[in-house]
């Protein structure tokens, strides 16, 4: 599992460059994915540190397909290459939250109990699906458990890491 400061929040990676001078490639998990530019500054985890990174300028291309930023850490396409597959992240203080939201990731890692309190497991990844999300929890089985508040997912309790839900574990 990789290590980020607990006021961070990963919003992307960097996965290429592009030109020669020094601007790279951007993988955006923002939805729609330019929202990755509203936020300032970047954290950049190069060699196992975090950097604050300013977003100089960007642009979309391939008729906004794809990403590309110059950021004010790189100057030239050699040191745009030590930075493919570094990760971005933002201050979670960025983010405009309200009381009954959460973003995915302080979903990871809750641990998941049914109605009749027997727990399921730990939360380790949410899907993506055309229908709804899904929680993939694991424990002593791995249970897809269809996101559909109200219907599934009963009680999301962020200060104690546990969701309720009226779900049945899959026999082993």
């Amino acid at each position: 599992m990789q290590s980020i400061p607990e006021n961070l929040l990963l919003v992307g990676q960097i996965n290429g460059v592009f030109g020669v001078q020094g601007w790279v490639k951007i993988y955006s998990d923002t939805e729609p994915r330019e929202n990755i530019f509203r936020y300032s500054p970047w954290w950049i985890k190069h060699r196992g540190q975090w950097h604050a990174a300013k977003v100089e300028d960007f642009k979309g291309q391939n008729g906004g397909k794809a990403l590309v930023a110059k950021l004010d850490l790189i100057d030239d396409r050699e040191v745009a290459r030590e930075y493919m597959g570094c990760d971005i992240a933002i201050e979670r203080n960025q983010l405009q939250h309200h009381a009954d939201e959460f973003y995915w990731i302080d979903l990871i890692g809750c641990q998941v109990v049914n109605l009749q309190g027997e727990t399921l497991g730990e939360v380790v990844d949410l899907i993506e699906t055309g229908a709804h999300d899904v929680l993939r929890v694991k424990g002593a089985t791995e249970e897809l458990i269809p996101f559909v508040p109200d219907t599934f997912i009963i009680e999301i309790d962020q200060a104690a890491k546990r969701i309720t839900v009226d779900w049945q574990a899959e026999a082993e």
